[in-house]
């Protein structure tokens, strides 16, 4: 097996071929290839590789990474974090090659999972055997709490109506029991 350069060490490479997604550098030393995608070419977005370089231009890339796929080694290379003129790290703790991952990082989307609440009482309904409730909230038994549909829209605006013509005279209850304290 070839001697292959470690991680993160920054060498000259030749530029084999040029693709739409990036290209290919030959790594000194071995006849392997390691690809600089499109995404690692510039700090500026690129769309086309082949106005960055050509074939046999000499650049300076880093190797950030290794991944073994089907007994082949793929080997992923960056030209933005190295100086182009000099071949010095303008990234020696692989700060934003870091940064790079976490925005490739997808999210779970948790919206269609349903939420359970779990906070049930520590008590045994005595009515209906039930855990959970009192047997003054038991909705089994007669008297028990009682669980209805939310009403439509037409049936909320005439309950609204009979509720303003009953307000004053539940006002008016309580005043008449005031006067009648006094």
């Amino acid at each position: 097996m070839e001697a292959l350069p470690e991680l993160y060490s920054i060498f000259q490479g030749e530029v084999a071929t040029v693709t739409d997604y990036g290209a290919f550098i030959k790594i000194p030393g071995c006849r392997r290839q390691g690809l600089v995608h499109r995404t690692h070419m510039s700090s500026c977005r690129v769309d086309k590789p082949s106005e960055i370089v050509d074939v046999g231009d000499k650049v300076w890339v880093k190797l950030i990474g290794k991944e073994m796929k089907d007994d082949k080694v793929k080997l992923s290379l960056s030209m933005k974090v190295v100086n182009q003129g000099t071949g010095r790290d303008l990234d020696p703790n692989n700060v934003s090659l870091d940064q790079d991952e976490r925005k490739k990082r997808t999210f779970r989307d948790y919206t269609s999972q349903k939420i359970t609440l779990e906070a049930v009482l520590n008590t045994v309904c005595k009515k209906c055997g039930c855990k959970g409730h009192f047997a003054k909230e038991c909705f089994v038994q007669p008297g028990g709490t009682k669980y209805s549909l939310i009403p439509e829209e037409e049936e909320e605006v005439a309950a609204a109506g009979c509720e303003r013509e009953k307000k004053p005279n539940v006002a008016e209850e309580s005043s008449r029991k005031r006067k009648k304290v006094k």
